[in-house]
């Protein structure tokens, strides 16, 4: 089952991720909390973005960048939340967070456990996530797209989805 814009975000998704707390060292760990995606995001507007996996070429060189970069335009669109997900465990994710300077919740980067939510959705990619965006409108689904081509951002980069808001 893909996502289309007009569909509701499915019931029963959860992630993991370490809560930030304004403190950068990747050293400290944090203690893993399960979120419920489909409860949290009936009442915000959320982008998710799913990348094949922290600290890669593309996803740290291109993917990540453009939306520190673009967070003010998302938020001028009524965008609450960034919501980074990738196959890696809840702790890379957050040391990726941490890496990368962000301190707060604006940009959450989670885990997609042995990517299911991507393979429920059919958008993985061998054992790792596919790189796709989906914008979720208090439950419904507003925009969802693929980047087939490898290394490409052009449907799940900031500026490609700033363009379908």
């Amino acid at each position: 089952m893909s996502l289309k814009a007009g569909d509701s975000f499915p019931e029963g998704v959860t992630f993991t991720y370490v809560a930030p707390t304004g403190e950068l060292d990747v050293l400290a760990c944090g203690l893993g909390i399960k979120y419920d995606a489909s409860k949290e995001f009936a009442n915000k507007k959320v982008v998710v973005v799913s990348v094949p996996g922290a600290f890669t070429p593309t996803c740290q060189e291109q993917h990540l960048p453009s939306y520190k970069a673009n967070l003010d335009r998302l938020k001028a669109k009524g965008v609450d939340q960034v919501i980074f997900i990738a196959f890696n465990d809840h702790w890379v994710m957050s040391a990726w967070g941490k890496a990368n300077g962000v301190r707060d919740d604006s940009i959450l980067f989670m885990s997609d456990p042995n990517a299911e939510f991507s393979n429920k959705i059919g958008w993985k990619k061998g054992d790792r996530t596919a790189r796709y965006a989906i914008v979720v409108d208090h439950g419904k689904v507003v925009y969802a797209d693929l980047d087939d081509v490898p290394g490409s951002i052009a449907n799940s980069g900031a500026e490609g989805v700033l363009a379908k808001l």
